[in-house]
């Protein structure tokens, strides 16, 4: 469908609005008749005009990127082929199968996702579990990396492998055939894969599950889709006959509906003849089962769904009215052009709903609206929806029913067509100035999609140019007229899902609603202007004192005349990236313990109120088309900055800086407005048994701390105290001098100085370095803790075993060593808890050792499970550890840590973030930065006995067990 067209493009901040449209425009029927002469055809004299000048011929077909070798196996089989650099050494491969759930016969409800698994327990080349054992054992993680989805219509396999070493990249292909069709399928695997698929659906049991079941016979009425989810039945999964998976492989697992897509660093030529050696044998299927496809009936009732759960944490409100034709794929110029213009309107209506969530009792928390897909092939819609309060759910729906009236009444505004464009065609040139930068996971979904929907995958450079040339064609007036065709009284549906409250919404309440907007006066919205300057008199330039070059990693670091330091590292990874992040040593640390408490829950708060005059709508107005962010914030320890820029717009971001330092508003209003969010949004959020059971145990670990606030209530967000946050976030941001700024990506060093000099340099500056007040209160860990929770109406539990404490000393070598311990228990967790007991479907282990405020040590393990299998699996887990702290890690296990950590290092060395971070996190840390190119001889002087030996110092029977059960019936 065309929404998957802008998501190829990868402008992923425009997913939700940028979504394409069916290739009529026919109106139709609506609630209200159009009064505005604006609104009144999909087409104009201006934009049939404008299209002529340029030569461009709509009908004419998109073409594929000339780049990807595609072809057609004797088979059926389809293929996809593109050489790229990025990351070095790395193909990433898929197998994509048009066949999923909806294709299930009665008794198959969740074999589709079952065999999705079964595809790792016993295939033609691998024994039960060899397939992940020898994946992990070259570096590539299970889950993180290797992984695989089941959805409606299609199967889709995801496989990273390294190019560089023939034997993996032929195993890599070994592996991909072996899903094709190589499946053992032996019974005693099957049986023992049950376990794991019923406590994968035992994890998505509760609100939303249950919610579900009263909404989709509204969302999908009247389909098989609301019969066919891929999670599929517990009953039939508990007792299916394995024959009827086999049957399912038989019917559907066949060349003629696969692709396999490479794209990677390889010769397209070496890839062809892999796919050709690997999958060309594979027989075509002989009187093969007709692959139908299913879609949404057409109803010319408006469908009403209102579900209410005692567990639901958050209440959502969406219109979704569904076009009567079948949708069909992006192919042509034309319906590149309706993707624009789709998008265009929904980027204009989406700002005015931000707009309104800014204002004092804003009617939502969010709201959006776009045009796009349903989720099922071949159906598109028009949808608005609001995230709101339990209470909120009527004040919302009225408020989005009258902005999509207000549009079809008045249109949009010259003033709001000029933003828009000016946004999108912003993100268009990131997009194309980022073209030979694009990591291979971030083409290769594009040619799924391609096969299984048919979706145009054209070049960077056509796409680009293609839609600059586009843009001027469209008119204000044919995107005006597109509210005519989304909004019509059939194919209308509307879902209430939320909270239990006091007084439920009804029917008639909703029917009401609908009616009194489309008889009720709407006035035209206001557009205002915003000045054209953010900083209308530019400070007095400070200077930079001093220039250090460290060459070994590449970075120069200037120390300001008022004492900051700007720490810049020019990369190639992004033509179009710069990342930013800063600190100064203080944070909320400095505050008494009366002042944290006052401020806790306003902080957040304070940056609502803008900067420099200028509100938050009025500086989301000044921002359009500017790819900048900057974020300011007041942590336990730091105040902080992070963001990000383009080189184009790097002189904005460093003007954003100088304002929060120097001029950042106070607005009782907006204040007001977040507060009141906020009190919507986690109102209820208790009432989810996993985010009540993690609030208690933070209670029973930290309430006898001095600074312990507890989770925010109404009551606690009414009686923050704004002016206090206000002065003491004024107050943390007064002195510049001890900041520690760090810039990673395209940099231009002249660039750098003269903003550093004219936004930095000429902050204030007290001349004192702050330090941190360590928080001298401690978690008591001396000796076994138990913390049982009782809550939740469903048969789960949530386990989580956590060591913790204070460390004698910080050492680089053994926080790797507990890192290790972590991954290595991880692996054991799912070998035993997953594989052998069928016990768990997801879990792990992570640890970690901390040199600020003070050297600490933090181990844990966390996973879902039934009930009636804590004990024994809390036993499995311990068991694991004991084994490795009494006989070490087993070799295999070790190296799969080991090759996981230098497969992901080498990836990281060309990443914008990573040397942010890094750099960062080295001063902020006090560690030596040259340390960062000193991680693979760490990994290669790591040792079984280093792990084992921080097995033994900090797994001990000193630790805290807070295991979730639902409550006493």
């Amino acid at each position: 469908m065309k929404k998957h067209y802008l998501s190829l493009l990868g402008i992923a901040a425009l997913l939700v609005v940028a979504c394409g449209g069916p290739k009529s425009t026919t109106a139709n029927k609506t609630t209200t008749t159009t009064t505005s002469s604006t609104v009144t055809s999909t087409t104009n004299s201006a934009a049939e005009a404008a299209l002529t000048a340029v030569g461009i011929d709509l009908n004419a077909k998109i073409p594929l990127d000339p780049t990807v070798k595609t072809g057609i196996l004797s088979n059926g089989l389809t293929y996809y082929i593109q050489n790229n650099g990025k990351p070095e050494d790395k193909v990433e491969l898929r197998l994509a199968i048009n066949a999923g759930s909806i294709l299930e016969d009665d008794d198959q409800q969740g074999l589709a996702h079952m065999m999705e698994h079964m595809n790792f327990n016993g295939t033609t080349n691998f024994q039960k579990n060899e397939l992940v054992d020898y994946l992990q054992g070259i570096g590539v993680k299970f889950g993180a990396d290797l992984n695989a989805y089941t959805s409606f219509d299609e199967t889709v396999y995801i496989l990273p492998i390294p190019s560089d070493d023939p034997e993996k990249l032929d195993n890599g292909f070994t592996i991909l055939s072996d899903w094709a069709g190589g499946a053992l399928l032996e019974t005693d695997a099957i049986n023992d894969e049950r376990g794991v698929i019923l406590e994968e659906s035992r994890t998505g049991k509760g609100a939303n599950d249950r919610m579900n079941k009263v909404t989709f016979p509204v969302i999908f009425a009247n389909s098989k889709y609301a019969e066919r989810l891929p999670i599929g039945k517990d009953e039939i999964i508990a007792n299916f006959d394995p024959d009827a998976i086999r049957r399912f492989q038989k019917d559907w697992y066949r060349p003629d509906l696969m692709a396999v897509i490479a794209v990677g660093d390889l010769d397209v030529a070496t890839l062809e003849a892999k796919i050709k050696e690997h999958f060309g044998d594979i027989p075509a299927a002989e009187n093969p089962r007709k692959r139908e496809e299913f879609g949404l009936p057409n109803h010319e009732e408006t469908l009403i769904a209102i579900a209410q759960d005692p567990e639901a944490s958050f209440a959502q409100v969406r219109i979704q009215y569904k076009d009567s034709k079948k949708a069909e794929p992006t192919t042509t110029v034309s319906d590149l052009r309706d993707d624009l213009v789709n998008g265009l309107f929904s980027q204009m209506m989406n700002n005015r709903l931000q707009e309104l969530t800014t204002k004092p009792n804003p009617p939502f928390i969010f709201g959006s609206s776009s045009y796009g897909g349903t989720g099922i092939r071949g159906k598109n819609s028009y949808s608005s929806f609001a995230g709101t309060s339990p209470d909120g759910q009527l004040t919302a729906l009225k408020t989005l029913l009258e902005e999509n009236q207000r549009v079809k009444l008045y249109g949009f505004q010259a003033s709001e067509f000029e933003r828009a464009k000016t946004s999108y065609k912003s993100f268009y040139e990131t997009f194309y100035k980022d073209r030979d930068k694009r990591e291979s996971g971030r083409i290769v979904g594009a040619y799924v999609n391609h096969f299984l929907v048919g979706d145009m995958v054209p070049s960077v450079e056509y796409s680009y140019e293609m839609a600059m040339k586009l843009m001027p064609t469209i008119t204000i007036e044919e995107i005006n007229a597109k509210m005519a065709d989304y909004i019509h009284d059939d194919n209308r549906s509307i879902v209430f899902t939320g909270p239990e409250t006091e007084n439920k919404p009804t029917e008639a309440d909703i029917l009401k609603i609908l009616n009194d907007v489309a008889n009720s006066k709407i006035d035209n919205y206001q557009d205002t202007e915003v000045r054209e300057n953010l900083i209308e008199k530019l400070p007095t330039a400070g200077a930079i004192a001093k220039t250090t070059k460290n060459d070994k990693l590449g970075t120069t670091t200037y120390t300001l005349s008022n004492g900051a330091t700007i720490t810049t590292k020019k990369t190639d990874f992004k033509n179009d990236e710069i990342l930013m992040t800063a600190y100064s040593y203080g944070g909320t640390s400095l505050f008494s313990d009366a002042e944290y408490k006052a401020v806790s829950q306003a902080m957040g708060g304070v940056t609502q109120g803008g900067v420099a005059g200028m509100n938050q709508t009025d500086m989301g107005k000044y921002m359009s088309g500017k790819l900048v962010r900057v974020s300011p914030r007041v942590g336990s320890i730091s105040e902080n900055f992070n963001g990000s820029s383009t080189p184009d717009d790097l002189e904005t971001m460093f003007q954003l800086i100088h304002l929060y330092f120097t001029d950042i508003n106070k607005d009782d209003e907006a204040y007001q407005s977040y507060i009141d969010k906020q009190k919507s949004f986690l109102g209820s959020y208790l009432s989810r048994p996993e985010s009540y059971f993690s609030n208690e145990v933070n209670k029973y670990r930290f309430e006898s701390s001095p600074r312990y606030t507890g989770f925010p209530t109404p009551e606690m967000m009414d009686a923050a105290d704004y002016d206090k946050a206000y002065e003491l976030f004024k107050e943390r941001f007064s002195d510049a001098g001890d900041f520690n700024f760090y810039l990673v990506g395209n940099i231009d060093d002249a660039q750098i100085q003269e903003f550093a000099k004219t936004y930095i340099a000429s902050l204030p500056s007290s001349g004192k370095n702050e330090m941190y007040k360590m928080n001298e209160w401690r978690e008591d860990t001396s000796k076994p803790r138990k913390k049982i929770v009782k809550k939740g109406l469903e048969e789960k539990s949530t386990v989580q075993i956590v060591w913790t404490g204070e460390a004698n000393s910080y050492s680089a070598k053994e926080n790797m060593a507990l890192d290790a311990l972590g991954e290595i228990a991880t692996i054991k967790i799912i070998e035993t808890l997953r594989e052998q007991e069928g016990g768990i479907y997801g879990g792990g282990a992570r640890g970690s050792l901390s040199k600020i405020t003070y050297p600490r040590y933090n181990f844990s393990i966390s996973f879902p499970c039934g009930p009636d299998n804590v004990d024994k699996l809390v036993a499995a887990a311990l068991n694991e550890l004991e084994m490795i702290k009494n006989d070490g890690p087993k070799d295999k296990d070790m190296n799969k840590v080991k090759e996981a950590y230098l497969l992901e290092y080498k990836e990281n060395l060309e990443s914008n973030r990573f040397w942010l971070n890094s750099l960062y996190s080295a001063d902020y840390e006090q560690k030596d930065p040259n340390k960062i190119l000193d991680f693979e001889a760490s990994v290669a002087k790591l040792t079984k006995a280093d792990v084992q030996a921080a097995a033994k110092k900090y797994i001990d029977e000193n630790y805290l067990l807070a295991v979730l059960l639902p409550e006493d019936k």
